[in-house]
């Protein structure tokens, strides 16, 4: 396994960590979007979608 793929894959554990405590508890996910900050409800919070090779 190249380092790339262990990093990739840190940050996806990393990511799916961040929504399960962003779910446990009850709070919106800030993130920026277009230059704007915005909230995502927790139970709108989408699994990483990040295909690699």
């Amino acid at each position: 396994m190249e380092n790339r793929d262990k990093i990739i894959q840190g940050l996806e554990k990393a990511y799916q960590k961040l929504i399960e405590f962003k779910k446990y508890k009850k709070t919106p996910l800030i993130t920026s979007k277009d230059g704007k900050i915005i909230e995502i409800a927790p139970d709108k919070i989408q699994p990483a979608t990040y295909a690699h090779k």
